[in-house]
């Protein structure tokens, strides 16, 4: 069974719903494929905007919206995120170095890491310095990686699978498949694992 998703390590979103796939993938036996997209190519190429920008000026919607991730949090034990106070991240070299990595034994590493540095240590991830601190203190190759996204390569791949998911159907992260039914939302990921358990018969 293909179950994919679709993220972007600046999306506080998608590291919810990253903390919530592990649990999915404990209680089902499947594991997600993560899927790197660029969410700022995502919103170019649908019209689409962050929530901050659609929503800023509509009042009570975004207060409502901390109030629902403070109860998604509570609900799912999350307790270690910290907003980024350096928001918004440029986020295409840890992206590219997602793409890279997708074949390594690492990727799971390196997901964990990445989120962990943005959304839990409140590290600029868009410096190169800090990057780099950040890939030596997970026990990534940081060498091998700087020198990947900068390779043609990384980046057209990266291109590409942002163009894919917009093809697809997808506007933004957290995206979900499960073979092709799409999920959007971190609030759905309990019907991609009512679907999978469906699959599954």
């Amino acid at each position: 069974m293909n179950v994919e998703f679709h993220y972007d390590f600046g999306s506080p979103n998608a590291y919810h719903s990253h903390q919530v796939i592990k649990g999915t993938e404990a209680r089902t036996g499947i594991t997600f494929n993560y899927v790197p997209i660029l969410l700022g190519g995502v919103h170019k190429l649908t019209n689409n905007q962050s929530p901050m920008a659609a929503f800023g000026a509509v009042k009570g919607k975004l207060d409502y919206q901390r109030r629902e991730t403070q109860r998604f949090m509570k609900w799912n034990g999350i307790d270690k995120f910290i907003f980024n106070s350096n928001f918004p991240v440029m986020t295409i070299a840890i992206m590219r170095g997602a793409v890279y990595a997708r074949d390594k034994p690492w990727y799971r590493d390196y997901i964990d890491a990445m989120f962990h540095h943005m959304w839990e240590a409140d590290k600029k991830m868009d410096d190169p310095e800090v990057i780099g601190a950040a890939l030596a203190e997970s026990g990534l190759p940081a060498e091998e990686i700087f020198a990947a996204v900068q390779t043609p390569e990384v980046k057209k791949a990266l291109i590409d699978s942002t163009d894919a998911s917009v093809a697809r159907g997808n506007f933004g992260s957290p995206c979900f498949y499960v073979e092709d039914e799409m999920y959007y939302g971190k609030e759905t990921l309990w019907e991609v694992e009512e679907e999978i358990n469906r699959l599954k018969g």
